[in-house]
């Protein structure tokens, strides 16, 4: 009898896919075996040739909800069959090498089930299925089995070990399978660790928050704060105690919900709707939410529920919540009971508990539609630790630990060609931050049986991560590669889109904060010619001072001063604009201490950032001109002062230049100080200004790269780097270039921020090893 030997890599375990080929094996009436190894799914099939050709055809078609196919492989097969059935046998585990499957949002359904009144499962907020519920949030150790995560500690009942032994169940080895009679417990204490006598916590917490109490949840990946996202109040009291005085908040709500306070496309529902269930930003229209959720923005960042637990909540309220990390601002999101009594009984009035342990913390991903796609910004639950199938020139590549950035941190594993990127950790300045972020490399390693021999690292030696990783390098006698920050943004693009390794280079510009360059300075606003391999530096804005270092990072007008300083004479622009709210802001400063300090460098190093120049003008219009409470707020505060007049204005005429003397073409800005302080004192509106200021910026970059392309002759162009998180120029400088016949890549599965920077030092640390 014909037999065919069927190797399938990619995310296989643990998502229901033996029990698909148990189904389809039967459907094509085929006899054989399929078992769990260290590479992913081995099938032996035995059938006539014809049903085992339609078979092998079926196997794509009918993936489980949340497995990813990356290869399918065939040979013949010699042996003989086994039995006269087709089989599920045991695992063989000769390596740890398949992907883990992300947590996954409940599926049509469990939800059905939580909603029957006659089904054992009816508002039980732990029901899941091989087709959702929580993955990487509760395991500890691979093999992915029941035993290795924190749903050991709850022995099955005979109804649940029935369905979990049943192939033709949805249950089947589910890990996580559980019901009301052998599963996880939920109850509600009050900030006196009191718990309450309730009937139905939920229902009793949906009424807590109906009262404007702030409940503190524990969820899937971590601890949240909730609220009445209508009760102003309640919003502000949440702020307050929470220490959290601007960042928009994100909101939970059903999806009818939802469409009474902003604007969805098809292709933000979609995202909604995805198994990851990112906060997904969306145009505010319609009813209001209370004025605190988001200060100053035009954007609100809603999600669905996606546990039972979040659904029965919602159901009972009938309004949206906001659900916001559940910490004090910039520490990292509470997981343990013990840890959220200690932590959040200060900020919230009660908390609603479960026993089963969040074995690893997820934040909440977010997405943003710009340029016609959807745009991952924080990638971590329901994303991570999804692997990417590395592009061609890269199958051989293994054992490669990227450490990441210092902001925003990720970090990435290669090996066997893939590349596994971490959740979100955050931002390393915070020791607890820290802290997590070591406890989960350790944790990646011991998942994918990993042992690094090269590490990579940003070449900021300042950067913890870039510490860790020297650390790290000597303990693990792993060789060590610095890799410049802007280099690593253009390689991550190219790998994301699948560019191979000897591909031709790109043209890219590079826009974000700040980065260490290769001549020490620090660097911004590039444009540079690059594949995995190398770069070249080609332009750049106009190096300006930051005036305080880190302080300049804080407080925008430092930087518009820096700007004026350098192409005005100060007290001539102070004389000729000296009724501008700028001009007379920044009279009342320490100007003379920032001129010594400008002159002499002290502590004021060159910077080409275009996140600086962003504050800079923002400063200029009276946005966030004396500080910002968190990275990018006046940034974005320009976009949205620009947005609603931007499709009716135009860059400023002679903004910018672009001086070419040197081996770098450099952007210079003056012209287009003059034209704002003009509108200014002409008392234009300054939505017009915004908007002018953005097309300036647009314009002037489509033409440096449009020259660099006819020198070098490339027209592919990478556009990345946390700036280009404003829609207006990501959407602006793309459009222009595809009309002028280029190819452009931007991020998408990755973010464009920081939180990216890992895979591209680790394919480029992967090239230079090849």
């Amino acid at each position: 009898m014909p037999g065919r030997a069927i190797r399938v890599r990619g995310i296989v375990q643990g998502v229901g896919f033996r029990p698909t080929i148990w189904r389809l094996a039967g459907q094509h009436r085929l006899t054989g075996e399929v078992w769990n190894d260290g590479e992913g799914v081995m099938i032996h099939a035995f059938g006539n040739d014809e049903d085992l050709e339609a078979f092998i055809l079926q196997i794509p078609l009918e993936l489980p909800p949340l497995a990813r196919l990356d290869s399918l492989e065939v040979q013949a097969l010699d042996d003989l069959p086994q039995c006269e059935e087709f089989r599920i046998v045991a695992s063989r585990h000769n390596g740890v090498e398949t992907p883990i499957a992300a947590d996954a949002a409940t599926c049509a359904d469990c939800l059905a089930e939580i909603a029957d009144p006659d089904n054992r499962r009816y508002r039980y907020p732990f029901t899941n299925c091989t087709h959702c519920g929580p993955r990487l949030s509760i395991i500890r150790r691979v093999p992915y089995d029941r035993f290795h995560t924190s749903m050991a500690e709850f022995a099955m009942c005979s109804q649940c070990q029935r369905e979990y032994d049943n192939p033709a169940d949805r249950r089947f080895h589910a890990q996580a399978n559980c019901c009301p009679d052998c599963g996880p417990k939920l109850w509600l204490e009050d900030r006196h660790l009191v718990q309450l006598d309730c009937a139905d916590p939920l229902k009793h917490a949906a009424e807590l928050i109906r009262q404007g109490h702030i409940i503190a949840i524990k969820g899937l990946g971590g601890f949240h704060l909730a609220c009445n996202a209508t009760d102003a109040d309640t919003v502000n009291r949440l702020r307050e105690r929470k220490r959290r005085y601007a960042k928009p908040f994100a909101l939970m709500a059903d999806a009818i919900t939802i469409t009474r306070y902003a604007l969805m496309d098809e292709e933000e529902t979609r995202a909604l709707h995805d198994k990851a269930a990112p906060i997904v930003l969306l145009t505010a229209q319609g009813e209001s939410v209370a004025p605190g959720i988001v200060p100053d923005d035009d954007k609100l960042g809603f999600m669905l529920p996606y546990t039972p637990l979040h659904t029965l909540l919602l159901q009972a309220l009938g309004e949206p919540i906001v659900l916001t990390s559940g910490n004090i601002s910039d520490e990292p999101q509470c997981t343990g009971n013990d840890e959220a009594r200690e932590k959040l009984t200060g900020i919230a009035d009660y908390l609603l508990l479960h026993d089963r342990d969040i074995v690893n913390r997820l934040d909440d991903s977010v997405a943003r539609l710009m340029g016609g796609k959807m745009r991952v910004l924080r990638r971590a639950r329901g994303y991570s630790p999804e692997a990417l199938l590395l592009p061609p020139g890269f199958e051989q590549t293994d054992n490669i630990l990227a450490m990441g950035a210092e902001l925003k941190n990720s970090f990435c594993l290669l090996k066997n060609g893939q590349a596994v990127i971490s959740q979100h950790i955050g931002d390393l300045e915070n020791a607890a931050v820290q802290r997590d972020y070591r406890n989960a490399i350790d944790l990646y390693k011991n998942l994918y049986g990993f042992k690094p021999q090269c590490i990579a690292v940003d070449n900021h030696p300042g950067y913890l991560s870039t510490q860790y990783g020297q650390t790290l390098a000597e303990t693990d006698a792993a060789v060590l590669v610095p890799v410049q920050h802007h280099h690593a943004h253009l390689a991550a693009c190219l790998a994301e889109h699948g560019v191979a390794l000897n591909a031709p280079p790109v043209l890219a510009a590079i826009f974000d904060g700040l980065g260490l360059g290769d001549d020490g300075t620090l660097w911004g606003g590039e444009f540079l010619l690059g594949d995995y391999r190398g770069y070249t530096r080609l332009g750049h804005f106009q190096p300006i001072a930051l005036p305080g270092g880190t302080q300049a990072m804080r407080e925008p007008w430092r930087n518009t001063y820096a700007q004026f300083s350098y192409y005005f004479d100060w007290e001539t622009l102070q004389r000729d604009f000296a009724d501008l709210d700028i001009i007379k802001l920044l009279a009342s400063k320490p100007l003379a201490m920032l001129t010594t300090m400008i002159s002499k460098n002290l502590n004021s190093p060159p910077s080409t950032s275009c996140g600086r120049w962003f504050d800079a003008f923002a400063a200029t219009l009276g946005l966030h001109s004396e500080q910002v409470h968190y990275e990018g707020q006046a940034a974005i505060a320009l976009e949205i002062l620009a947005a609603p007049l931007f499709a009716d204005e135009q860059a400023y005429p002679q903004a910018w230049a672009i001086d070419r003397s040197g081996e770098l073409s450099v952007l210079s800005w003056q012209g287009l100080w003059l034209a704002v302080l003009a509108d200014l004192k002409r008392g234009a509106d300054k939505a017009r200004i915004a908007a002018r200021i953005h097309h300036s910026l647009i314009a002037a970059t489509v033409e440096l790269l449009s020259e660099l392309s006819r020198q070098t002759g490339i027209d592919r162009i990478v556009l990345s780097g946390g700036v280009f998180q404003n829609r207006l120029l990501l959407e602006g400088v793309s459009g222009e270039l595809r009309r002028h016949g280029k190819t452009v890549l931007s991020p998408q599965r990755y973010p464009m921020n920081d939180g990216g920077l890992a895979l591209g030092q680790a394919v480029i640390a992967a090239a230079r090893s090849v």
